[in-house]
């Protein structure tokens, strides 16, 4: 299907492999990185660590490019995401609620960058699920009390830079603590951004990076959800001493611990972006990139993408196609009890917003391969789904208001034959979600 192809072009553009090979070039005995050059002869060992659900691949990159040289390291994946590697561990763990195992790979980080000097060169490999993998909690908060603030911040539809504010302020690793940890041993961060605007605050939760957040913003967000009752108590404690200044601030620019850190992206949203674009050219559709930050709720950014395609098709000639591409990250607020995500919520409340509609066919999908806590990377719908679903005796409106669009696409697809489900399984990357619209006008 044209809609599929496309959709794996945009996949390939951001490797994790490819994209590292790519930003980083070593030649008689250099790296260079970004503008930024490591002569390896200064150093007795490469250390190599992070957390993210691209993590194994970007590591298989980085061996290929220093093979041969004193490396070890470990990297903390997503469960099931493991790949062979040589010299760097990996330890799987769980996402996006934290576990023992991330926990437990987190504090052998810590105490491997404990022996880091300024004679060790550390890679730090971040990519989007580090935030949930790479974890740390302050002393006074547990695991559990952890995973029950990212489970209420998820629920409540919180955008990533609001959970990350809460969740870097809990955090021993988070906000620019992993390279103070590393200091003075010089860092290089090597990233695949999964925020809209590639800040480096945001991506992974910043562990490398200068936080602009603080507990003021922390707090701001509990308040602003209304979760400050249903929160542990000793997280609330805990943020409470932070805005009376007894417990310490992440790290802010100009600290002296990230003055030997550097930041490089080497992939993301924009990049599989444009090649989604040239691949539908390439299938001879008229192409556009209508956004690299669509975020907000999935329903309102599904009726917002509803209203651009009828846009678009009040101005297209008979036997016009059009593609139309989209790219960023919405929330859900959970007030049902059913199962999804993000892309299949947008999917089945844009199949709603343009029934009826001829030529028109949509594909939202997380490029990580997932969506919530499901084994969909998201959904295709058509103008006819809505009136094939009510064919076979169902109602999309029901399952869209429980919150259970993974239940409608299997109900669905079993009981009409449609192929709505998008299924890649992980793919070993992540760049946000992509939405890709094909239009075509009847002749």
């Amino acid at each position: 299907m044209p809609v599929e192809w496309i959709f794996k072009a945009a996949l390939a553009a951001v490797d994790p492999c490819h994209a590292v090979s790519q930003a980083l070039r070593v030649e008689h005995g250099v790296l260079q990185a970004d503008g930024v050059v490591y002569d390896l002869a200064a150093f007795d060992r490469i250390l190599v660590v992070g957390a993210g659900k691209a993590g194994a691949g970007m590591a298989q990159g980085v061996e290929s490019l220093l093979a041969g040289k004193m490396m070890e390291g470990l990297i903390i994946v997503k469960q099931g995401c493991s790949v062979p590697l040589s010299f760097i561990e990996q330890v799987e763990a769980a996402h996006p609620v934290p576990d023992a195992a991330g926990v437990a790979g987190t504090r052998r980080i810590l105490q491997m960058l404990q022996t880091a000097d300024a004679r060790t060169l550390v890679i730090c490999l971040l990519s989007g699920g580090a935030s949930a993998l790479l974890v740390a909690p302050v002393s006074g908060i547990t695991l559990q009390d952890k995973q029950q603030v990212t489970r209420l911040l998820l629920e409540s539809g919180a955008g990533i830079c609001e959970l990350n504010a809460v969740r870097k302020h809990l955090s021993g690793v988070k906000g620019g603590r992993l390279a103070e940890a590393a200091y003075p041993a010089p860092l290089l961060a090597l990233i695949i951004s999964d925020v809209i605007g590639d800040a480096l605050d945001v991506i992974a939760s910043g562990p490398a990076a200068a936080d602009n957040s603080s507990f003021v913003d922390a707090w701001a967000v509990i308040g602003k959800y209304g979760l400050r009752d249903k929160l542990p108590r000793r997280v609330v404690d805990y943020l409470q001493q932070g805005l009376a200044g007894r417990a310490p601030e992440t790290v802010k620019n100009g600290d002296t611990s990230l003055s030997r850190t550097r930041n490089v992206i080497v992939a993301s949203n924009r990049q599989a972006l444009a090649a989604a674009k040239a691949g539908a050219e390439q299938l001879g559709f008229s192409a556009a990139i209508i956004t690299d930050a669509l975020q907000g709720e999935a329903r309102a950014a599904a009726r917002w993408l509803a209203d651009r395609v009828r846009a678009e098709l009040a101005d297209m000639q008979p036997g016009d196609q059009r593609c139309l591409i989209s790219g960023g990250e919405t929330t859900v607020w959970v007030r049902g009890k059913g199962k999804g995500g993000r892309n299949q919520e947008l999917a089945l409340a844009f199949a709603l917003a343009i029934e009826g509609c001829q030529g028109v066919r949509l594909l939202s999908a997380g490029t990580d391969g997932g969506d919530g806590q499901t084994d969909a990377a998201g959904a295709k719908v058509n103008g006819e789904t809505v009136a094939r679903a009510r064919g076979v005796g169902m109602e999309p409106r029901r399952y869209l208001d429980e919150n259970d669009s993974y239940t409608f696409f299997r109900q669905f697809d079993a009981a009409s034959g449609a192929d709505s489900h998008f299924k890649t399984g992980p793919t070993g990357t992540n760049v946000m979600d992509i939405q890709i619209v094909l239009l075509h006008k009847p002749a």
